[in-house]
């Protein structure tokens, strides 16, 4: 396969959009998440979307075929909650590796369909998430010491993850929405101890969000810092993801581009979610925004977030690919 790292010196790689956001369209019931082989199961699993990997393959599958026709390069496997610390919501921690390995099937089924027809390299990534816990602040504010995790069991966790991604052959992995910078670190420790021990060069994505126009994550850092406490290793790209629409974005993405040494990844929520919990921003508006950054050079990788679909990819491509690839800092 050609090299992800050779294409982006060329031009600018294109992700997919919002998973979830497509999931919900085909406003699919609990007997729907449960599927024939959960049918008797004692817990609710309606929301489980990486479940449906295993129970709505073909769904799945269809998804990543319609970002695929929109013109996205890379893939984000259905595992953005597959990992036994967000599974547990659900009771399913003994399924981690199964639905991780059927994801990047499904995944992979979907780039086998596609490229039938067309003829450009298509990557993978396998997604990973942030969890729903947080390694370096208390969930009890009454009890500011109390952690909720440690870092030793998030490593385990992205271990268990991450090994099951790479044995299902991922092309790239992607810690995404990195809201707590520990916890991201213990993606990268846990990913890195995999790729020493299984002898793999696998090309790694970083993506923060920054959580409101304050500017910093959740753990209160601003981008550069974020950017410095997370860049040791072998980095493909480093960027920004969701909690934000392409407008607020703007001033996180610059200083991204201002400091970063490796490629600059971004893709923004289809605008702030309005009163109804809903995406407003129009492909058209969400692509002349990415349009104005690709065209200042700062972007290598660009794609969407939540609320965001086939036409808002297909309109990004259309507007941002004649634009060269951000040269990266020296």
């Amino acid at each position: 396969m050609t090299k992800i790292q050779d294409i982006l010196k060329e031009r600018i790689l294109f992700l997919d959009g919002a998973m979830g956001t497509m999931i919900q369209r085909h406003k699919l019931t609990e007997e729907d998440y449960r599927g024939k082989e959960f049918a008797e199961y004692g817990y609710s699993v309606k929301g489980n979307n990486d479940l449906l990997v295993i129970t709505q393959p073909e769904i799945i599958r269809n998804i990543h075929l319609d970002f695929l026709n929109a013109g996205s390069d890379i893939i984000e496997t259905n595992t953005f909650n597959a990992s036994r610390v967000s599974m547990a919501d659900y009771h399913m921690e003994g399924l981690v590796k199964r639905i991780n390995v059927e994801a990047v099937k499904v995944a992979q089924e979907a780039r086998d369909i596609f490229n039938k027809t067309n003829d450009k390299p298509i990557f993978i990534a396998g997604a990973i998430g942030p969890t729903n816990k947080t390694a370096s602040m208390s969930p009890d504010v009454n009890n500011p010491g109390y952690r909720a995790i440690t870092f030793d069991q998030l490593v385990d966790n992205y271990t268990e993850q991450t090994e099951a991604l790479m044995d299902a052959g991922v092309d790239l992995i992607l810690v995404e929405t990195v809201f707590d910078t520990l916890n991201c670190k213990a993606a990268l420790f846990a990913i890195n101890q995999l790729k020493e021990k299984k002898d793999l060069s696998i090309p790694v994505m970083v993506s923060g969000t920054i959580t409101d126009n304050s500017g910093r994550t959740l753990s209160g850092q601003t981008t550069e810092a974020f950017y410095n406490s997370v860049i040791h290793g072998e980095i493909l790209s480093i960027g920004l993801n969701c909690a934000l629409g392409a407008d607020q974005m703007r001033p996180y993405v610059s200083e991204l581009n201002r400091v970063s040494e490796v490629n600059v990844s971004v893709y923004p929520n289809a605008g702030l979610p309005n009163e109804f919990g809903e995406y407003d921003d129009s492909p058209e508006h969400m692509a002349s925004v990415l349009k104005g950054w690709c065209s200042e050079g700062w972007l290598n990788i660009v794609g969407g977030c939540c609320g965001t679909t086939p036409d808002h990819i297909k309109k990004i491509v259309e507007e941002c690919s004649t634009f060269k690839p951000r040269v990266m800092v020296k």
